[in-house]
This record gives structure tokens, sequence and C-alpha cells, in this order.
């Protein structure tokens, strides 16, 4: 029987990757597997160059991983568990992932047993690495704020715009010049602003229509690089650091939109916390710029006055299947009101060239469809149960599982009882050594098969007792919810279809409703979007969360038809939305028909 290995190497900087640490690594564990006897396969190393240990985002750990949730791997070959992770709780998370898809791990040149003293030593590795990366990092923010504060280094990672610096030397405060073209276009971008009437918005048609470009070189601008311009003091020829900090990503940036890469933004800070470390050639003066801040606060404030709240049952909750952008609510002073696509917007808004022809939506149409659908699932959650159980492979009855359990018993028994007269031939001579050692090894490995057939059947009971006990947490939900539906007031309402709804999307005069059903109690109190990984984390594969969460994922692909999934039933599994915790909620969608009028 052949062997698959995985050969796993990793450098933390783009300086490692130059100075060939990464074929240091291989060249030691190609060594290793020609002293093992093993085959050497370019098509299974598994790269990530430049990438830091202490994340497990990394692309080609994902592939990796993948791979081993399908069980094509039976060992990853590693120099040492610092290269597999920084952190001790994600090494021993990789470890029990790959061990639990059938994949041994082994450390080159820091061998590890299941031994509790090998196993205390990989925890006391593991704490130094982490140990001396923060260290690292500590010294490395230390070393550039003293270089900051001796006015040697820059924090720009690019010039502003209106600027150029030294190619050869794009940190050093002395290779600083204007690019007079961007300056003047600076320079009257303030002066235009502090006039009577003028806003952002009117900025931005203006520059637009003298065709000027943008920062980024497109020919739209938009209100954050304008607002930036504004707000950034280096204009008058101070550089500042700590002029703002990072923040985690706290919400989704679009339902429809591809996965970004997750990050989170800026928070600007206050300006006690600025610290000047050295000059540049000034644009404007101190006394205009602090005119712009005082009038871009006040017609902040003065937008917030005039902006009336209406009640919006789907707020927040409503894309367009036409553009993929998000809907607004609008009302007329006559009483009607609108889920209105940002994709009719004007383009300084949509960032979109064209008009998206999608129809404005009524709202008191689309909230009442929505609202009595809610009501339809949660008076009938037999569709969820129903369609959860088929998700999983159909409900399991007590004697197939003893049946199967019995067989796979009687199946060891009987190997192991060959293996005991194969013995007792070798023992009396009737066998020679090699014909032994031959047959050895093809009842061990048969052994080997029939062990790993139970583990995979214990685990898949495993999920079919989470499954039933996920099936009658919904049903209690559902029952608890039902006797206030119909007294419901418009903030019960607007609380319930947060909860359940993830998100509405109107293509034509078709509606996709996709629900989010609790399996918990958490689950009642954390909405869906706070469990989501796809937008701030890459998603896994269905195989990877099976063995991360010990459950496959609900359902089927996006692309399968309501009657693949359901036959007559209005549901639909999605298996592209991952979530951090899959015993809090379980996603479905349904689709409806509106007549818009």
């Amino acid at each position: 029987m052949t062997m698959n290995i995985a050969v796993y190497v990793r450098v933390s900087t783009q300086r490692q990757t130059q100075t060939q640490t990464i074929e240091q690594q291989l060249d030691s564990l190609h060594n290793y597997h020609e002293a093992q006897g093993w085959p050497w396969q370019e098509e299974h190393i598994f790269r990530d160059d430049g990438y830091s240990g202490a994340k497990l985002r990394r692309p080609g750990l994902d592939r990796l991983r993948e791979q081993i949730g399908r069980a094509i791997f039976d060992r990853v070959v590693i120099t040492a568990p610092d290269r597999l992770a920084r952190n001790y709780v994600h090494q021993m998370l990789l470890i029990e992932e790959f061990e639990q898809g059938g994949c041994q791990v082994e450390f080159v040149d820091r061998p590890m047993s299941h031994d509790p003293h090998d196993q205390l030593l990989l925890q006391i590795r593991g704490a130094v690495s982490e140990y001396e990366r923060s260290l690292i990092a500590e010294r490395m923010r230390r070393g550039r704020r003293q270089k900051y504060l001796a006015g040697g280094l820059l924090p720009w990672t690019r010039a502003p715009y209106g600027y150029r610096v030294d190619p050869a030397h794009p940190r050093d405060p002395a290779g600083v010049r204007l690019d007079l073209a961007e300056a003047a276009v600076v320079a009257e971008l303030f002066s235009s602003y502090l006039q009577e009437g003028k806003s952002l918005k009117a900025e931005i048609q203006r520059l637009t229509n003298l065709g000027v470009a943008s920062p980024a070189g497109k020919t739209r601008w938009n209100q954050a690089t304008l607002r930036g311009i504004l707000t950034n003091p280096v204009y008058t020829g101070t550089v500042y650091i700590g002029r703002s900090r990072p923040t985690e990503a706290r919400g989704r940036h679009s339902a429809l939109v591809p996965i970004g890469r997750g990050r989170g933004g800026h928070v600007q800070t206050n300006q006690e916390e600025w610290t000047a470390i050295t000059q540049v050639p000034a644009v404007i003066n101190q006394e205009q710029f602090d005119l712009v801040q005082q009038k871009l606060v006040h017609n902040q404030q003065f937008a917030r006055r005039n902006n009336t709240a209406y009640p919006y049952l789907l707020r927040a909750m409503v894309s367009c299947g036409t553009c993929r952008l998000g809907c607004i609510g609008r009302s007329s002073r006559g009483g009607y009101a609108y889920y209105v696509c940002v994709g009719k917007s004007h383009g300084t808004i949509s960032h979109r060239d064209e008009k998206c022809p999608a129809r404005s939506i009524p709202v008191e149409q689309l909230d009442e469809l929505v609202w009595q659908d809610v009501c339809e699932i949660l008076t009938h959650p037999n569709a969820i149960t129903t369609a959860l159980a088929r998700a999983q492979g159909g409900l399991w009855l007590p004697q197939e599982l003893q049946a199967r359990r019995e067989n796979l018993r009687k199946a060891r028994v009987s190997l192991e009882q060959q293996m005991e007269r194969l013995t007792d031939a070798y023992l009396a001579n009737v066998l020679q050594l090699e014909e032994y050692k031959r047959r050895k090894i093809e009842l061990e490995q048969r052994l080997s098969v029939i062990a790993e057939q139970k583990r995979q059947l214990e685990a898949t009971v495993g999920c079919h007792d989470q499954l039933a006990g996920m099936v009658q947490s919904i049903e209690i939900f559902c029952q608890r919810v039902q006797q206030g539906l119909s007294a419901a007031t418009f903030e019960q309402k607007r609380q319930l279809i947060e909860l359940l709804v993830d998100r509405v999307i109107v293509t034509n005069e078709e509606v996709e409703i996709r629900y989010v059903i609790p399996t918990s109690s958490k689950g009642e109190t954390t909405r869906f979007c706070h469990l989501r990984l796809d937008y701030f984390d890459r998603p896994v594969s269905t195989s990877q969360f099976q063995q991360l969460r010990g459950i496959g994922l609900l359902g089927r692909q996006t692309g399968d038809t309501i009657d693949d999934v359901l036959g007559t039933d209005e549901a639909m599994f999605h298996s592209s939305t991952q979530m951090k915790d899959l015993s809090h909620a379980t996603p479905i969608a349904r689709q409806k028909v509106i007549k818009l009028a």
C-alpha cells in the first residue's frame, strides 16, 4: 500500500525567502525522505513564502488542510513545530485536525510522540516561540518609534496625494518634495470647500467635471478620499504619528459581494494623542486647515439634524439581486415608502457608471410579505427540521446502527483470528519468513481499514446525535415565540426579524429570504452575521469544518435547485456560509414572488 506524504514549509518574511531558508527546509525534508525510503513528490509540497506563523490564514496551509480533510494524505512532514504555527494553541488545533483526518504529523528536527514528556516539551517550545515572536514585535515597534521621534523615518507606506518621495529612500524625510500639479489641486480644494454652500459632494462633482484623476488614478472620486485629504494635517507642513489606531472588523461590507481580505478599519484619535515628528513642504497654512475642520464638523452636525428616521421593518437587510448592492429606505411627503437600490443613486455614491434598472420596492408590500413568511416558518417548524434531517443524510434507525457496529466487530475478530493462525503456522515452520511478513502486513492493513471505518461510524453517530438535539431546540424555540406573533408590536417584529432574517434579496418580482433559525440558547441572543467567518476570515472547506466542529455543514451547494434539496418544501440550505459555531444557528433560504405596485 502506497503512503501519501505531504510536506509543509514556511518562512515569515520575504527577506527570509530571499535568503533561501525555504530551500534549506526542503533540502532537510528531502534528505529525511531518502533516509526513510519515502518517495519525494513535488506536487505534495505546500509552502507559504512570507507568511507569519502567528496566523492560520495562509494559502499553502489552507490547501493542505483541505486535502487532509479529504483523506488524501497519510502523513505530513515538517521541520519543526514553529514552522507549522507559532502559537501553541494553533499547533494543537492543527495537529488534532490532521489526526482526525487520518494524517500523522511528524517533525524532523524535533520528533514528537504521545508520551506525556514529549507533549510537555512541545508545549514549552510553543510557548517559547510565541514569547520570541511577541518580543521581536515589541522591539520592532519601539525601534520604529525611536526613529520616528528622531525625525529619521516617515510613517508612510505611500506618500500622501500631492507629495513625492525619493524612490531610493522612500522613508527618508529629506527626500520629500511637492508634486506641483497635485499640490495645486489640494490647495484649490481647501479654498473651494470653504466657500459658502460648498459640500463634499459638490467638490467631488467639480473634480469629476474637470477630469482630475483621483489619488488611485481613477476618473471618479469618493467622499472618503476627499475627507481624508481635507483632514490630513500634513498639508500644513507637519507630519504626525498616532493620528489613528487600527480596529477589528465589526460588520460585513455586504452580504452579497465576494469575500474580501477581512481587515478592519481605523478610527481617528484625539489631537492630544498626535506626535509631531518632522517637517515637509507645506501646501496650506494652519488657519485655513482649522477653518476646514470646523466646517466639516458643522456640516456633519447639520446633516444629522435634518435626517428624519422612518420605521422600516427590513432596514439594512434588503439587497438588490440585479446589481448586488444594498437597498435603503426612502419616504416621500405623500406617505409612500420604498426600498431603493443604492445603484440608482448618483455615481459619486454608487460608484457605478450606469444606474441600476431595478424598480423601487414598496416598503409595505415587502415588509408584509416577509413578516407573513416569518410567521409561517415559526408556525410550521416541521419544514425546517425535515430539511435539516435530509441535509444530514436522513434519519438513523437504532437497529441499523447496531447492525453496522456488529458487522465491524465480527470483521475485526475474524482478522485477529487469522493473525493468530498465521503466527501459529510460522512458528510450526509451515510458512517461510518472507511469506509470513507479506501476509501479516496485509492483515494489519485490513485491520487498520476496519478501525478507520469504526471511527468514521462513531463520528457520524455523534453528528446525528447533535442533529437530534438541534431539531428539538428548533421546535422548542418555534413553539415559544408562536404565541405572541399576532399581537407583536413594530419593535417586537423588528427584534424578531433581526434575529431570524440574515438577508432579503429582491430580483424583479422574486424575493429570496435567507433565514437563520437558532439551534441553541446562545443563538437566540447573537445575530447570525456575528457568527459568520467569511467576512472576517478565509472560509474553510466542508471537510475541514467537519473535522474542526465534528459536524457537517447543513446543506447543499448554492447551485442546487429547491426541488433537488427539499422536494415540495420551499427551503434551501446554503453551504457557502461559514460560521464560528454551527451549534448556534442554521441557515435556510426561501423564495417568494412579490407583485410590485
